[in-house]
């Protein structure tokens, strides 16, 4: 009677291994015994040589650095020139020679009364700063959102493997058994051909697998800047819920909390106050100066009488023609200001692209595995129900071909969309602007100890 073997390796299974599946499951055993390695573990590991945060740092250091420049621009400004000298005076009319010593001090205090340039300045560097900040805090969630979705993409791939593993041995199998029948004149030669023909085509499958799944790991690889491990898996009993609210309501959520969008307004705030830098050059400037002088020396260190001299003042510069400089200039910061606003609307229109899309395929995947688990369950009592009328003569192989293939894509589709569900959570968390090391919490929680 024709039997379904369900775990042993068939001879043409035993032969056909690649090399570079041998290779992953070495290398699967190995990092086992050792570790394996969570979601919080990996995201640590990012953490720690992530160039592109501290990068973020390093802009940010710059920008409070310029704000502090600004702001000092406003602040009094004092300088103190002291001068002391050895002088010999040959007088030549009389042969006379004077030898002396001389001092001279000098001390200035300069205070901005009104120059609106500084000011402005000043105003710039502040939203620069706040920009710089906010880009930082993106940088944060986008490193928390790719590992997630790099170590999923591991999980997942390593799934795909998998399942294609066993379908291929179940090919084998039945390739073995259709061999025996055809010898005894009891299957015809076109169903050895058909299941040769599905037994190619999933060998290639596997080869592709393997190919993803290398892939994967270099790409987790790459965030981390070491060698992946093995990953802690999903567990089985997890519960998927769709997410709350309404679309519209998370939409506003996501213009006014994602930090990426509030950059690009306070990039856009930083370009309009540097127009008025630029304007503010047109402007007088008014300054108070104090000092205060003593010497005892003159002009060429000529010996003189001791005398001091204290001063106020006010000065006004007022400017009349630079040659166009200062025209041009505003032109200039008005066309980056408009190039801000331009690239503020970009960003916003991409934003709600991203949070709609990550709201719709994370419920989307929610019902998507409720209804692939019914599915699943069909699919297995499909396939058994085929082999057991091609062992009467009722159904043919071709039948049975399909209700395997349909049965492991449709476990592959379940995999998938489990997976599919977390990544598009978080990836909706980080548009709202509601992402955190707690959501990475949650879904470590998620994964097998």
């Amino acid at each position: 009677m024709f039997r379904r073997k369900t775990h042993d390796f068939g001879a043409q299974g035993k032969t056909f291994l690649p090399a570079l599946a041998l290779t992953l499951l070495i290398t699967s055993l190995a990092g086992s015994s050792c570790r394996a390695d969570d979601l919080l573990s990996v995201y640590q590991l990012a953490l720690q040589s992530a160039p592109e945060l501290r990068a973020a740092g390093f802009k940010l250091e710059v920008g409070e650095a310029q704000k502090g420049q600004a702001f000092g621009q406003l602040l009094p400004q004092i300088s103190g020139v002291a001068n002391w000298s050895e002088n010999s005076l040959n007088l030549v009319a009389t042969s006379a020679t004077q030898n002396y010593t001389g001092t001279r001090y000098f001390v200035s205090l300069t205070q901005s009364l009104m120059d609106f340039a500084k000011f402005w300045e000043w105003r710039r560097t502040h939203s620069l700063e706040r920009q710089l900040d906010a880009e930082r805090t993106n940088a944060q969630n986008t490193l928390i959102y790719e590992v997630t979705r790099r170590y999923f993409a591991i999980l997942d791939a390593q799934d795909q493997l998998r399942l294609t593993n066993h379908e291929r041995q179940m090919y084998e199998q039945l390739s073995e058994q259709i061999n025996v029948l055809f010898s005894k004149q009891l299957a015809k030669i076109t169903d050895v051909y058909e299941v040769e023909s599905r037994l190619d085509q999933i060998k290639a499958d596997e080869i592709e697998a393997e190919s993803q799944l290398v892939t994967a790991r270099q790409s987790l690889s790459e965030q981390t800047n070491a060698p992946p491990l093995e990953l802690a898996p999903l567990r089985k009993q997890v519960v998927f819920q769709a997410l709350d609210g309404k679309l519209e309501d998370w939409l506003e959520v996501a213009r006014s909390e994602n930090p990426m969008v509030t950059a690009q307004h306070l990039a856009v705030e930083s370009a309009e106050n540097e127009v008025a830098v630029k304007k503010s050059r047109y402007l007088p400037v008014v300054d108070l100066q104090l000092y205060f002088y003593d010497t005892d020396t003159g002009y060429q260190n000529v010996r003189t009488g001791h005398y001091q001299n204290q001063v106020a003042a006010l000065n006004v510069n007022v400017p009349i023609f630079n040659g166009g400089s200062t025209t041009a200039a505003v032109s200039e910061a008005q066309s980056k200001a408009a190039l801000a606003r331009e690239e503020r609307e970009a960003k916003t229109r991409a934003l709600i692209k991203e949070t709609s899309e990550a709201f719709t395929l994370s419920n989307a995947n929610a019902k998507r595995i409720e209804a692939t688990e019914k599915a699943l369950s069909s699919a297995q009592k499909s396939q058994q129900a085929m082999l057991t009328s091609f062992n009467y003569g009722v159904k043919s192989i071709r039948e049975v071909l399909e209700a395997v293939q349909h049965e492991h894509k449709t476990e592959r589709e379940l995999s998938r969309a489990k997976y599919n569900y977390i990544v598009n959570r978080m990836r909706f968390q980080k548009a709202i602007g509601a992402i955190s090391e707690d959501n990475l919490l949650e879904i470590n929680g998620w994964l097998q100890e």
